[in-house]
């Protein structure tokens, strides 16, 4: 990954709304969620859940596809493992006990059922 797409994709992550959208979508599975109830359950007007979920699609972490009339997002899980690997890659420099903690979040997060996480 080039550090211009890390700085977007942690660009669009460093507003709270926005934060809590992605984090809604990354609990919800690779299903997504109706763009009507991510506002319900995140209690976002209409607008401001349009205009940060664009935010968040055009740095490469959410895609969305239509439905009837509903249209769904998703977390973009290769983005986000994208840019998780960035930040990590060159993590300890020698020293493995400090990265241990996310090594065991990692370890967690791989053995996921789809949905169940």
């Amino acid at each position: 990954m080039e550090s211009k797409a890390a700085v977007n994709m942690l660009s669009a992550l460093g507003h709270e709304g926005r934060l809590a959208i992605f984090r809604l979508l990354v609990k919800a599975g690779p299903g997504g969620v109706a763009a009507g109830e991510v506002a319900r359950a995140l209690d976002v007007a209409p607008s401001s859940l349009s205009a940060n979920l664009n935010v968040l699609s055009h740095a490469g972490l959410v895609a969305s596809r239509r439905e009837g009339r509903s249209i769904i997002y998703s977390a973009d899980y290769g983005a986000m493992s994208a840019m998780l690997g960035f930040l990590m890659e060159d993590c300890c420099n020698g020293a493995p006990e400090i990265c241990a903690p996310l090594d065991s979040i990692l370890a967690r997060a791989r053995t996921c059922a789809p949905g169940a996480c």
